[in-house]
């Protein structure tokens, strides 16, 4: 049987925070408008103040739907699904503000020394409704780790910016050029990201993290790909080796029966 509160009980509040990864759900006022259901997951970056509200670290992706819908009605749910242990659906109904990176707001929950690279906004939520269900048909998935390719990709990004923001406001190849290009509005042309594209704030955050590879599915896979890859080439030399050894030796031997025999 389903459950509602109007603030979320301790239980819930716990059960929340050992999840790795959520779903954020927006839509448009308008009827013919695209809604938008956006899935998230880096460590660290959904936060509970209290029962009745959050807040969760907004990274640099390909679209902008939940910044546009939140800043023109404010509508969010948040959902969490239990992967292991007992199954467990839990929904958090409620109205979003966007804090965008550059802003005060902004600042006081996000310092330089913590934000990760690509850091967009904070987007708080005050939570109204709390519902939470069975999940019996869910399936069961194991943890295995934290993706790093968008930390990677945003530090680059951020560097160039670094680089060159003083000859240029949008630098090519840089996060806020990126911004611009993909950020500015959504796919129903309603606003994005505004006092991020315009902030004189450095993205001094972004230079200091440095991932390891190694740690993360992400790094395992390419240091399995360097592995292979440094096997493949001992193997590929010691083939060669063989053949080059072997074809010397037949030359020694034909140049023997060719040469006059030493009385």
């Amino acid at each position: 049987m389903g459950q509602f509160w109007n603030n979320m009980p301790p239980h819930i509040m716990e059960f929340i925070r050992k999840q790795h990864m959520f779903w954020v759900a927006t839509a448009p006022l308008s009827a013919d408008g695209h809604i938008n259901l956006s899935s998230k997951g880096l460590e660290g970056t959904f936060h509970v103040i209290d029962n009745k509200t959050v807040w969760y670290e907004d990274m640099t992706g390909s679209g902008v739907e939940t910044i546009s819908h939140v800043r023109e009605n404010g509508r969010i749910t948040v959902l969490f699904n239990a992967f292991e242990g007992p199954p467990n659906i839990v929904r958090l109904f409620g109205k979003g503000t966007i804090y965008e990176f550059g802003t005060s707001e902004y600042n006081s929950f996000i310092s330089a020394s913590t934000r990760r690279p690509g850091s967009r906004a904070v987007i708080m939520i005050h939570v109204h409704k709390v519902g939470s269900s069975c999940g019996y048909s869910v399936p069961m998935y194991t943890y295995v780790g934290q993706r790093t390719k968008l930390d990677q990709y945003a530090a680059r990004c951020e560097h160039i910016d670094l680089r060159v923001e003083s000859q240029s406001e949008y630098p090519e190849g840089g996060l806020r050029h990126y911004w611009n290009g993909h950020n500015a509005k959504g796919i129903d042309g309603l606003p994005g990201l505004r006092d991020a594209l315009t902030t004189k704030d450095r993205f001094v955050g972004g230079a200091r993290l440095d991932v390891q590879k190694s740690n993360s599915p992400d790094g395992k896979m390419d240091t399995v790909r360097s592995f292979i890859a440094l096997n493949i080439g001992y193997v590929i030399a010691f083939i060669l080796g063989v053949v080059l050894t072997s074809s010397l030796g037949m030359l020694r031997g034909q140049l023997g029966l060719l040469l006059p025999t030493q009385v």
